[in-house]
């Protein structure tokens, strides 16, 4: 007998409409055909299976006690999950009477491993073959059963699955104890949990929550001037504004913005009235390409900001697209890329899209799908490919108000790589007058190409961007008409939005200090992935560290004061995300699960080191404890003079001075992190006094008011 095991009931019925009839229906499976030849279907239901508690393995572990940690198991257990228990019994006795089995999981790394997990726990012998499906509807289906693979391709897939569901259990359980244990009050109820992926995304929004609430707005110049051609070259007037000049750094902020309203008036008096003379003058038509069709992350990005949807409102309304209506492929995708055959089927996809969505018919109209746009490329495609209409010209009911955003959205973005691409006008007129020079600018729309699908530019269709510059030349005369001084203030960031939390977490290099993990990171996927990151969010709502202020999100007194309690390594994005390059080299086959595993297992036991005693005199009694891990200090002298460091040194290089406990690298200034990057705040002085810029200027531009010598940060 050959079995299907599908990841979900919506996947197995389709699996076994493209099998030969009849199908019969029974509890938990669907058998096709009949006779010698028929075909059984059957289905997960998510995770059948599930770690095993800590109880399992020690009774000792069923209670929170500090002196029972660390947890680590010596050997890995999987429970049944409760209420899928009566499926997992139908899988475990179909497989055993299996000859052949076929993995019809999701593509991706989780659906990988949930079905092989349930093929190991039954103690299968058979060979186990692998069917890849990213569309439902029926064309496509039969396609994917005329390619499945041999299983064992994708064994290291399972084995990364494998390792972060095992790592993500082993920080779990031991650091939500250790900080339930130690940070909660008195009588307090409610667990302080703690996660590898879920605390940094929570320290991403404290950080910026306290950002806003510390900023200072702070008062800045523009010296802007009118001029127009001489010489007999007859055009319309046109505006400039002063470029930086070096000579006026002390008056500049680290953003080169001019501070001092004295000298912005002075320059532009200095300007006033004078002739001057063009020294630079280009103007060019710039051509911008379509860009590429939605992975999950940028499809929960663009509706958050188009239709303020929620990044959990998003999947689900996805999800719903694709296993119910089937009208788009697979939503759960990481790529942004297309397989080249899928080409041949675009004039099918096309007209399903026009009679789908009826608002779309005169775009499909004129695709052009001779065109081949950046998008259709086989090396950039893995085990899934970009999220795009299927052919299917009918939704399987009413679509939701919703659904047909959802599907009008995908829908544009795959349309958009059968058009012509956008033109834009762009000019620039550098001058100088006297000593000073100034830049105007143009910018506008020739042929709008690809963006008349834009729901963007149709919402804003008045702005045509700057107004036309007179087409001058080098060395051409001009005169000063006017000049005036505008007022302005420095304005904080925002507050994160799902669209904005998102983004951050799909591009968690800007948050790092370390300019080399930053570069790394570049190069990773960010913070969980394109199927854990809606959930994540999600969690943090229902566990009380975060709370919707309008569109905002914001974090609650729970969740600022467990980001207090962390240590940097915890709360900060560096290192989950390092665990995710990891987990994606363990997938590529050039990582050891087993090392990856043994690592975290060291990083865990430092985190639960308890403090040394003082009277070993590796530790202070003032009580001063490590900013990084939170172990005790002990004083020691540098070429700076006494200062505390980290009792675990040279595992932890944690300091702070000796006044007042305050982190310090030992050179007089404080390594205060930027509340921005993280890294560290410097000292400077301009014009109006001192102030606190980051050190990773100009990558950030972060400035901090100086009260007596220390970064002005308030409380919210």
């Amino acid at each position: 007998m050959q079995l299907y095991i599908a990841e979900k009931p919506s996947l197995g019925r389709a699996i076994a409409a493209a099998l030969p009839a009849p199908i019969e229906k029974g509890p938990g499976w669907l058998r096709c055909g009949s006779g010698d030849n028929a075909v059984m279907v059957s289905w997960c239901i998510g995770h059948l299976l599930e770690p095993a508690e800590p109880g399992h393995y020690n009774a000792r572990w069923q209670h929170w006690r500090l002196q029972d940690l660390p947890i680590f198991p010596e050997r890995w257990a999987l429970a049944p999950r409760d209420s899928a228990r009566q499926q997992l019994n139908t899988l475990v006795s179909l497989i055993r009477k299996a000859g052949t089995i076929v993995h019809a999981g999701d593509p991706d790394r989780e659906g990988q491993l949930l079905v092989d997990e349930v093929i190991r726990y039954a103690g299968a012998r058979c060979p186990v073959q692998r069917l890849l499906i990213n569309d439902l509807t029926p064309r496509a289906v039969s396609r994917a059963l005329s390619q499945i693979k041999d299983n064992r391709q994708f064994s290291r897939l399972s084995h990364s699955a494998l390792a972060r569901q095992r790592a993500d259990w082993l920080y779990g359980i031991n650091l939500t104890r250790l900080y339930t244990l130690t940070h909660r009050k008195p009588g307090e109820k409610g667990v302080y949990s703690v996660g590898r992926v879920q605390t940094p995304v929570l320290g991403l929004v404290v950080t910026r929550d306290l950002t806003i609430a510390n900023f200072q707005p702070r008062p800045f110049y523009r010296v802007l001037v009118t001029c127009h051609a001489l010489e007999g070259k007859a055009t319309e007037p046109f505006t400039a504004r002063w470029l930086v000049d070096e000579r006026y750094r002390d008056y500049l902020d680290d953003e080169d913005r001019l501070l001092d309203g004295t000298v912005a008036h002075r320059i532009a008096t200095d300007v006033e009235g004078r002739p001057g003379t063009i020294t630079e003058a280009r103007f060019r038509d710039r051509k911008e390409p379509p860009p590429l069709p939605l992975s999950l992350s940028a499809l929960q990005i663009e509706a958050g900001r188009l239709f303020q949807m929620g990044a959990k409102e998003v999947l689900d309304t996805a999800q719903s697209l694709y296993e119910k209506h089937q009208l788009i492929t697979y939503p759960r995708s990481d790529c942004r890329f297309l397989p080249e055959e899928h080409l041949q089927q675009a004039p099918g996809v096309i007209d399903a899209i026009a009679r789908v969505e009826p608002g779309l018919a005169s775009d499909t109209a004129g695709a052009d799908t001779a065109r081949r746009s950046a998008a259709w490329n086989d090396s950039k495609v893995d085990a899934h490919h970009a999220i795009i209409p299927t052919a299917r010209s009918r939704p399987s009911g009413a679509l939701g108000p919703r659904e047909r955003r959802l599907y009008e959205l995908i829908s544009r973005y795959y349309l958009m790589q059968f058009c012509a691409e956008a033109v834009h006008r762009e000019g620039r007129l550098t001058l100088a007058i006297g000593e000073h020079r100034f830049r105007a600018t143009e910018t506008g729309l020739t042929s709008p190409g690809w963006k008349k699908l834009e729901i963007r530019q149709r919402e804003t269709a008045t702005s045509q961007g700057k107004a036309p510059l007179p087409r001058l030349d080098a060395d051409d005369p001009i005169l000063c008409d006017s000049s005036n001084v505008t007022d302005q203030k420095t304005k904080p960031p925002v507050h994160f939005t799902d669209a904005t939390l998102l983004s951050a977490m799909t591009n968690i290099a800007r948050f790092v200090s370390d300019p080399a993990l930053r570069k790394t990171l570049r190069e990773t996927d960010g913070l969980g992935t394109e199927a854990t990151r809606a959930g994540i969010i999600e969690t943090l709502f229902k566990r009380d560290y975060l709370y919707r202020d309008s569109r905002h999100i914001r974090a609650t007194a729970k969740g600022l004061a467990l980001i207090d309690a962390l240590p940097a390594e915890i709360s900060q994005p560096d290192m989950t995300a390092l665990w995710e390059a990891s987990l994606d080299r363990i997938r590529q086959g050039e990582g050891d699960p087993r090392a990856f595993l043994a690592e975290l297992r060291h990083q865990i036991q430092d985190f639960l080191k308890p403090p040394v005693p003082a009277s070993s005199g590796t530790a202070t009694a003032s009580g001063i404890h490590c900013p990084k891990c939170r172990a005790p200090m002990t004083p020691r002298r540098g070429k700076y003079g006494e200062f505390h460091a980290c009792s675990r040194f040279p595992d932890c290089n944690g300091t702070r001075d000796m006044d007042n406990g305050a982190p310090t690298d030992g050179t007089g200034q404080k390594p205060v992190p930027c509340p921005h990057c993280y890294s560290p705040l410097v000292r400077r002085k301009g014009k109006k006094g001192w102030f606190w810029g980051c050190s990773n200027y100009p990558g950030c531009r972060q400035t901090v008011d100086d009260d007596n010598g220390k970064p002005a940060f308030r409380t919210p």
